[in-house]
């Protein structure tokens, strides 16, 4: 069974490499590309100021992080990393968090998560999409994942967003998936699935008989004993 996290982060700025830090963290399960309903969510006290810039983008100020827990508080690194445990981690635009995440986990001495554990969606988008937009609301619009619910940038409701975009870009959400129904706590969840009638078997022919006596004159003319259809279909005309 496939297990991935969709992560994502809200930051006081940039780059952690200037003393950014994270303010926001959460999480989402997939199994088998598909949203459990489990997620992980954490506000954190960054113990230093907000850019005003970072700050318009997600609206999360240092007074409301004020009684929140620090990132090497146990209710935050601790359950994230049991929440995430050996699963691939799917951020857009991966080295952005990875970078903030790792930092974190630098500050106070713990195991950094190697790059060969993420995928970076962003990456998966270009591809598929070169020389287009691709940013995380841009994905959304293409595969119209609703944005409604979205005034702000959020960790939560951003990795749940970015949950329905990368199983759009893995190759379409499964048949009956509808990634808009939400649990109380705002976690996706999965819908009914559709259900079809019974297909006939075997399936009626479609070729007429010319067509198929045609196949039976190429059968014998050219390829003779050795057409590998008379060995499976005796009689290649029924």
């Amino acid at each position: 069974m496939t297990r991935e996290i969709v992560l994502d982060t809200e930051t006081t700025g940039l780059d952690p490499r200037d003393g950014h830090r994270v303010i926001e963290i959460a999480c989402v399960e997939l199994r088998d590309y598909l949203p459990t309903g489990r997620s992980f969510h954490a506000y954190i006290n960054p113990e230093r100021d907000i850019d005003p810039d970072a700050q318009r983008v997600h609206g999360i100020s240092r007074d409301f992080l004020e009684d929140k827990p620090v990132f090497g508080h146990r209710s935050v690194c601790g359950d994230f990393l049991d929440f995430i445990g050996d699963a691939s981690l799917i951020a857009h635009n991966a080295g952005f968090d990875r970078g903030f995440v790792n930092a974190e986990l630098s500050r106070i001495g713990v195991d950094l998560l190697p790059e060969e554990r993420w995928i970076d969606s962003l990456a998966m988008a270009q591809q598929r999409y070169p020389g287009m937009y691709n940013s995380l609301d841009a994905l959304c619009k293409r595969f119209k994942i609703s944005l409604e619910s979205r005034d702000k940038h959020g960790a939560l409701i951003d990795a749940e967003l970015l949950a329905g975009v990368y199983l759009e870009l893995r190759g379409g959400r499964e048949v009956g998936l509808d990634l808009g129904q939400t649990t109380d706590k705002g976690v996706a969840i999965v819908a009914d699935r559709v259900t079809y009638g019974a297909r006939p078997r075997p399936v009626a022919p479609r070729l007429t008989a010319s067509e198929l006596a045609a196949h039976l004159s190429f059968i014998s003319n050219e390829l003779k004993g050795t057409a590998v259809w008379l060995s499976l279909n005796p009689d290649p005309i029924s």
